[in-house]
């Protein structure tokens, strides 16, 4: 792991243990100081100071890198120096300063509270915000409150192009220049009420709005959220064939079907799979359909300690609750767009700190952008990916294995050992468990569709034993490509696949190889 991330890491673990005496004890946290009161600035540490529970109070000193002061849900938060992009980032509530310069995308996803930058902002300030008050005392950049559905932002500088693009709600004061803004984006002059309204945040400050300031709101005409188009699969792996080998298995030979999710070079129990497949689900806590299921689970909030946590947009700032009590972390990147790799690595990074060492990483993407989930978990030395098969234009199964073979073998994916887990739409059957596992992929996700997860396991796990008979393999890893057919031609064309019958595949796959 990288210098900085491992320093950041260590930051936030000390920081959640300051915090925690610091509460009992009634005082704040100052970080940045000797304890002979020296300066001791933080210098680029990324991902920090996230998550401060209600009351806490940390005063910091330093320029920091990105997504600091991330979903801060009550604390007080006061950096004197500068940060990166991200900065308070899903702010619940709570207040935080920072007294110098931001990046870009200051308050993303603010839900409430107060988020005070008495320098100047990037683009994107205050972009899909959804409460609360962002002021920026400075300066700010382009596309300021993008996409912002609540809340306030107040800027007392000038701002860039674009302000209010594409918002839906909430409202933008600007007390400098601004520019004409965009179509679905009314301007209109302050109101008295509103002068008095946000004064009780700027007098402390000793600023001041006046009747000069400017108010973006929308329009008349509100658009809404574009449509994204719905992702499917068109077909699944109904037209490929498992090949056995020479022989197959007598009765009585031991089988191994188990899947061990463990860390490279880890030393860690892990996540025991009774068979190549992971449901999804909202949680297992508390549903009679999981009880008496040890195997683990895909879930979003309520975890077992051998559950993988989901986290995405909603469940980021929550997410903090559930990192500590699970064996490892699924960072959903496709709910994130637009983020470069520096942030998501500090989202990474802020809740890596709070998990086990030895804890799965891993990151969930889709295979239409293969090339780059791979490269992130190799850059950021992860554990692995979850590869949403499903594309707006409708996906078949079978394409979907070279397109991971390929770059999973550009990007070193699997001779580094690490985990690649097909994602359906669908519950697999026991065939299409094997076809992944003889592919090169660890394991099948699948939302559950109801009904008692254990009799599933049970019988899925009996048809998989007796293909592993048939086959002639006694442990799962022992399946290969070898094993696979094409069952036609188009098939073997988009799989590259051995086609029945020419025991070999196409020529065009021939001449890639």
């Amino acid at each position: 792991m990288k210098e900085l991330a491992i320093k950041s890491m260590k930051l936030n673990r000390d920081l959640d243990r300051y915090v925690e005496q610091a509460l009992e004890q009634g005082r704040p946290v100052k970080i940045g100081w000797g304890r002979a009161g020296d300066e001791r600035p933080k210098n680029g540490e990324f991902g920090v100071l996230t998550h401060l529970p209600e009351g806490a109070k940390v005063l910091c000193l330093g320029n920091l890198g990105p997504l600091v002061g991330a979903a801060n849900r009550g604390g007080t938060l006061t950096l004197r120096g500068s940060t990166g992009s991200m900065v308070a980032a899903f702010h619940v509530k709570g207040k935080t300063v920072v007294e110098k310069d931001v990046g870009d995308k200051a308050g993303f996803g603010m839900l409430g509270g107060e988020i005070t930058i008495q320098g100047s902002s990037g683009n994107e300030t205050g972009s899909a915000m959804d409460g609360g008050v962002l002021l920026v005392r400075g300066h700010a950049g382009d596309y300021l409150g993008s996409r912002m559905s609540g809340g306030a932002v107040i800027v007392m500088g000038s701002v860039g192009s674009n302000p209010g693009n594409g918002m839906t709600g909430g409202r933008i004061i600007v007390s400098g220049s601004c520019p004409p803004p965009p179509d679905g984006v009314e301007m209109r002059s302050i109101k008295k009420s509103e002068i008095k309204e946000f004064s009780k945040i700027l007098e402390p400050m000793g600023l001041e709005l006046n009747e000069d300031a400017l108010v973006l709101e929308p329009g008349g005409i509100i658009q809404g959220e574009d449509r994204r188009p719905e992702c499917s699969i068109l077909e699944g792996f109904e037209k490929i064939s498992l090949h056995p080998n020479e022989d197959s298995l007598e009765d009585n030979a031991i089988l191994d079907h188990y899947t061990l999710l463990v860390p490279n070079d880890s030393d860690s129990e892990g996540a025991l799979l009774e068979i190549p497949w992971l449901l999804s689900c909202q949680t297992t806590l508390g549903s009679e359909e999981w009880e008496e299921v040890a195997t683990p689970a895909i879930v979003r909030s309520e975890t077992r300690t051998n559950d993988l946590l989901l986290v995405g947009k909603k469940e980021f700032a929550e997410s903090i609750d559930f990192v500590r009590n699970c064996s490892g972390l699924i960072l959903d990147i496709t709910d994130f767009p637009g983020l470069n790799d520096s942030e998501i690595e500090a989202m990474v990074i802020s809740m890596r700190s709070r998990m086990d060492n030895n804890a799965i990483i891993l990151l969930r993407g889709r295979i239409d952008r293969i090339e780059r989930v791979f490269r992130l978990v190799m850059d950021l030395e992860l554990d692995g990916a979850v590869v949403i098969c499903s594309t707006p234009s409708g996906t078949r199964l079978a394409s979907s294995l070279p397109k991971i073979g390929l770059a999973s073998k550009a990007m070193g994916i699997s001779e580094t050992g690490k985990f690649v887990m097909l994602e359906i739409d669908f519950e697999p059957e026991a065939k299409d468990m094997l076809i992944a596992v003889a592919s090169g992929c660890t394991a099948i996700v699948s939302p559950h569709m109801g009904g008692s997860v254990h009799a599933k396991i049970e019988v899925l796990g009996k048809e998989i034993r007796g293909w592993m008979r048939d086959i002639g393999v006694d442990r799962i890893d022992r399946i290969g490509r070898r094993n696979l057919r094409a069952n036609d031609y188009d098939t073997a064309a988009i799989s590259g696949l051995r086609l029945v019958g020419f025991e070999r595949p196409l020529k065009m796959w021939l001449e890639l190889g």
